[in-house]
């Protein structure tokens, strides 16, 4: 399985995980079998609100799940059609969220829990 997460600077496993999808500087896609990490810039940073387009941001490396701390309604209906799940993260680093996901702790996110601004995600 290829788990995507949203971060602002890249440690690899302990990178922490970032507020809200769109605005993300970088994704970093771990690979459950291989316990491998990708990096992928965001090259959609500048969007507008509800434009946000995870097809550009990730069309090079297909993702089974987001774990995200925040994220708009639109890009998880994007990303649902898709068939990717949307996972809600908890304050801290990819380790700490990968270990609570393996425990099926992590919460799939909603439609009726996306940000309806970004001022307002994590």
């Amino acid at each position: 399985m290829k788990l995507c997460f949203p971060v602002e600077t890249n440690n690899g496993i302990n990178s922490v995980v970032y507020g809200h999808f769109g605005s993300a500087p970088q994704f970093i896609v771990y690979n459950t079998e291989s316990k491998t990490t990708e990096t992928i810039d965001n090259g959609n940073l500048g969007h507008i609100h509800g434009q946000c387009s995870p097809i550009q941001a990730l069309q090079s490396n297909p993702v089974d799940a987001i774990v995200v701390g925040g994220i708009g309604a639109g890009a998880i209906n994007k990303l649902n059609a898709m068939g990717v799940r949307v996972y809600q993260a908890v304050n801290g680093t990819i380790k700490s969220n990968l270990d609570l996901l393996k425990n099926n702790s992590l919460r799939e996110i909603t439609i009726d829990e996306a940000c309806r601004q970004h001022g307002g995600c994590s």
